[in-house]
């Protein structure tokens, strides 16, 4: 993914539209659908992220948080609502112009070059150079030297920038990618599923650093199937179920368990629970009596 400093000047500045210091969101989307064809993709999602929280979107899958994803980041354009950016309207054309904005998105297949050392990675596309014509080269030293700087900054001690990237553990991956979108220059942050495919240890680890970039400044949307860790670091909720939205809640208004029941379904569990539960006296399972 090709990524430059949104204000076209160097990496690490602010984006084009500015924070919103004025408390306005710094992305939102007010009820907005998107079908292909006759099929409902999304209808009527309405969320905000400000700048300093993480707004947690939860759904299985189909639940429309691809969908949500690709409008946010400029791979679709909604067909319904409003998605304003710092305040404006917007129709982003491509994943290039939400960069320009501002918003960058970290996949969970991260493009990625496995071979190559983890500095290369960190500026795949954007790399500076030296020199003009036919004597221009990679400013490799700072490169090098910027990695390491900006991991430390996020609290990211590699032992190697050197190294290949594919060396390092799945968490490990993920930090150095919110990182480079932090350098690059990103107001909003899109996650998504960072913690999918990882263990307990190094979904800690990844946690942490989304933490950090919300700490930074950042708004941040959290894409993920699992409630314990929306509500870890969640300031607000937001439950797809079929494309549609089935919640939405700040983080004083809902315990984790209820966050957990109405993930799982809810009502539905509790009827499927009754359905699934044999009467003793029509042969039921051992242990069922009294």
């Amino acid at each position: 993914m090709t990524m430059k400093a949104p204000d076209g000047n160097a990496p690490g500045g602010t984006a084009a539209d500015g924070p919103a210091a004025d408390g306005r969101p710094l992305v939102e989307l007010a009820d907005v659908s998107k079908y292909y064809g006759n099929i409902r993709a999304l209808e009527g999602v309405s969320l905000r992220v400000h700048a300093g929280e993480i707004t947690c979107v939860l759904g299985d899958n189909g639940a429309g948080k691809s969908t949500l994803i690709k409008i946010i980041s400029g791979l679709h354009r909604h067909d319904a609502g409003s998605f304003r950016i710092a305040g404006r309207d917007s129709r982003l054309s491509n994943p290039r112009e939400a960069l320009d904005r501002g918003i960058a998105t970290v996949y969970q297949d991260l493009a990625v070059v496995p071979l190559m050392p983890v500095w290369r990675n960190f500026f795949l596309g954007s790399e500076p150079t030296l020199g003009r014509g036919p004597l221009r080269r990679l400013d490799v030293r700072k490169m090098r030297a910027t990695t390491h700087t900006e991991l430390l900054r996020m609290g990211i001690d590699l032992r190697d920038v050197d190294q290949p990237i594919g060396t390092l553990s799945g968490g490990e991956r993920q930090s150095v990618a919110i990182a480079r979108a932090i350098y690059f220059g990103a107001r909003v942050l899109v996650l998504d599923e960072p913690t999918a495919a990882l263990g307990v240890k190094q979904s800690g680890v990844v946690l942490k650093y989304v933490a950090a970039a919300r700490d930074q400044g950042l708004g941040v949307v959290l894409i993920t199937h699992n409630p314990h860790h929306a509500h870890l670091v969640g300031d607000r909720f937001i439950l797809l179920k079929r494309g549609i939205m089935a919640g939405s809640h700040a983080r004083p208004d809902i315990t984790l368990d209820e966050l957990t029941r109405q993930m799982a379904g809810g009502s539905e569990l509790e009827q499927l629970s009754h359905e699934l539960r044999r009467d003793p006296e029509d042969g039921g399972p051992p242990g069922t009596e009294g």
